[in-house]
C-alpha cells in the first residue's frame, strides 16, 4: 500500500469518530500535525448554538476556538504527538491511528456528481460554474470543506466553503473576484463590503479593531455572498487558498529547534509575501521600529501566522504593525529570528496589520 500522502485541510477521522483536519504542509514522518474539528456527541458536546452537526446517521459538535485542544489534551493524549522542533506536544495523528481520510478535491467531485443534488450542493455547483466560466480555472482546481466535506451541511442554512489550489490559481481567482464585486449584476458579492458580518459579535482581539478587520477582509476577495434567486438564499462563501502539491514543501526537521525569545511589538515592511494566501501565511520582513521586545528584534527575518485571521494580510513593500512571539530558530545551516502568530495564553494580543488601514 502506498505511503499516505496529505495536506492543508485534508480530513483525518479516527476510530473514536473525532474528526481532524491537517495543518499546513510540515509534519514528522510518522504523524499529521492537525486541529481537531468535530467530535461525536457519544464523547462531546457543545452549548454553542452554532456548534450541532448531524450527517443523518449521526450527530457531532464542531470545535471553537481553543476548545479543540481542550478536549484532545484532557480526554485523548494519544493525539498528542511530540513536535520535535518545538519540544513539545501538539495535536496529531499518529499514521496508525488513522482510519480514514478524505480528501476536499475528491469529495467535491462525488458532490457535483450526486443526482439528486439537495439546494445547497445546487447552489454550489451554480457557484463553481459562474466562477470558472469568468476566470476559465477547471473545476479540478477547486475542493470542499467544512459541513459539505463531512455530510454535515444543512439544505437551506449551511455555507459554501470551496478550496481553491495552488498560488497562480488563488491569483487568477482573486482577479476575478474583484471585477465580479465591481458588476452590479454578479449574484457574487464581496462579504465584507459592509461590517454587517460582524454586527452583534463579541470582539476579542486587542490591537485590531472591528473597522480594521474589515478592511483587511474586504481586500482579501476570498470571502463572498452568493445570491441564489432562485432558492431565495443569500449564502455565505468562502474560496479558501491551499497549495498546490508541486507547491508543496516541509520544513519539518528533527535537526531544527524553533525556541521562544519573548513578546515583540515592532513596525515593519514586508518584503516578501508569496506565501501569505496559505497557512502557515508566511511574511518577508524588514524590522523598522521596535517597540517592545528582546534585543534580537532586530533580527527577525520573517512572521509566521498559523491563525486564519492574518491570512493575506499584508501585501509586499506595506508597512505594517506586528504584534506576537519572537522566536529563534537554530538549523543545520545557522540561526535566524521569526515572530509566531499562533495559538498561545496571549491569543487576542496577536496582531498584523497595514499601518494605514482605515
Amino acid at each position: 500500500m502506498p505511503p499516505l500522502r496529505l495536506r492543508d485541510r485534508d480530513a483525518i477521522t479516527t476510530k473514536e469518530g473525532i474528526i481532524f483536519r491537517v495543518f499546513g504542509y510540515s509534519h514528522p514522518s510518522n504523524a499529521y500535525v492537525c486541529d481537531a474539528e468535530y467530535a461525536p456527541a457519544e464523547i462531546f458536546r457543545s452549548s454553542n448554538p452554532k456548534a450541532f452537526r448531524n450527517n443523518r446517521d449521526r450527530v457531532f459538535y464542531k470545535f471553537y476556538e481553543d476548545e479543540g485542544w481542550k478536549f484532545i489534551q484532557n480526554n485523548f493524549p494519544q493525539y498528542l504527538i511530540l513536535h520535535e522542533m518545538l519540544q513539545k506536544k501538539v495535536v496529531g495523528v499518529n499514521l496508525h491511528d488513522i482510519q480514514r481520510a478524505k480528501k476536499p478535491e475528491t469529495e467535491l467531485q462525488k458532490l457535483i456528481g450526486t443526482e439528486p443534488q439537495d439546494e445547497l450542493v445546487g447552489s454550489m455547483r451554480k457557484v463553481l460554474d459562474f466562477v470558472t466560466e469568468h476566470s476559465g480555472l477547471h473545476i479540478e482546481s477547486f475542493g470542499v470543506f467544512g459541513s459539505m466535506l463531512h455530510g454535515f451541511h444543512h439544505p437551506k442554512f449551511s455555507d459554501i466553503d470551496l478550496i481553491i489550489y495552488g498560488r497562480e490559481n488563488t491569483s487568477r481567482l482573486c482577479e476575478t473576484l474583484h471585477e465580479l464585486y465591481g458588476d452590479m449584476s454578479s449574484p457574487l458579492r464581496n462579504e465584507f463590503e459592509t461590517d454587517e458580518a460582524l454586527r452583534g459579535k463579541r470582539w476579542k482581539f486587542q490591537n485590531l479593531t472591528p473597522e480594521e478587520f474589515v478592511w483587511h477582509q474586504r481586500r482579501k476577495l476570498i470571502y463572498a455572498v452568493f445570491h441564489d434567486k432562485r432558492n431565495g438564499r443569500t449564502i455565505k462563501t468562502e474560496f479558501e487558498p491551499v497549495r498546490d502539491w508541486k507547491e508543496t514543501r516541509s520544513e519539518y526537521d528533527t535537526n531544527t529547534r524553533i525556541v521562544q525569545k519573548g513578546w515583540v511589538k515592532m513596525h515593519a515592511r514586508i518584503t516578501r509575501d508569496d506565501d501569505a494566501p496559505f497557512l502557515p501565511s508566511v511574511y518577508d520582513i524588514e524590522p523598522l521600529e521596535i517597540l517592545d521586545g528582546p534585543k534580537e528584534s532586530t533580527e527577525a527575518e520573517r512572521i509566521v501566522s498559523y491563525m486564519e485571521e492574518f491570512r493575506m494580510q499584508a501585501h509586499k513593500d506595506e508597512a505594517v504593525y506586528v504584534a506576537g512571539n519572537l522566536e529563534k530558530v537554530t538549523t543545520s545551516r545557522g540561526n535566524f529570528y521569526q515572530i509566531a502568530l499562533t495559538y498561545c495564553p496571549r491569543y487576542y494580543e496577536q496582531t498584523l496589520k497595514v499601518e494605514t488601514c482605515t
